[in-house]
């Protein structure tokens, strides 16, 4: 099963436990994966995108 739920930069700011400035500044250095979808300018990321990315980030990859 899917989870394709829209998460917005405050979303992922609440799943990693930073800032949504925090986020931004992922995305800006391209830390952040591309957004799933783009609405009136806001950039969104389904909750599976961020799940993995979260996975894969170099402090969680034993856990």
């Amino acid at each position: 099963m899917t989870d394709r739920r829209l998460w917005s930069y405050k979303d992922i700011a609440a799943h990693i436990h930073v800032q949504p400035d925090t986020v931004r500044s992922y995305r800006k250095h391209g830390l952040l994966p591309p957004p799933d979808h783009v609405e009136g300018g806001k950039p969104y990321w389904y909750a599976d995108t961020v799940r993995a990315w979260v996975a894969s980030r170099p402090r969680n990859r034993n856990k």
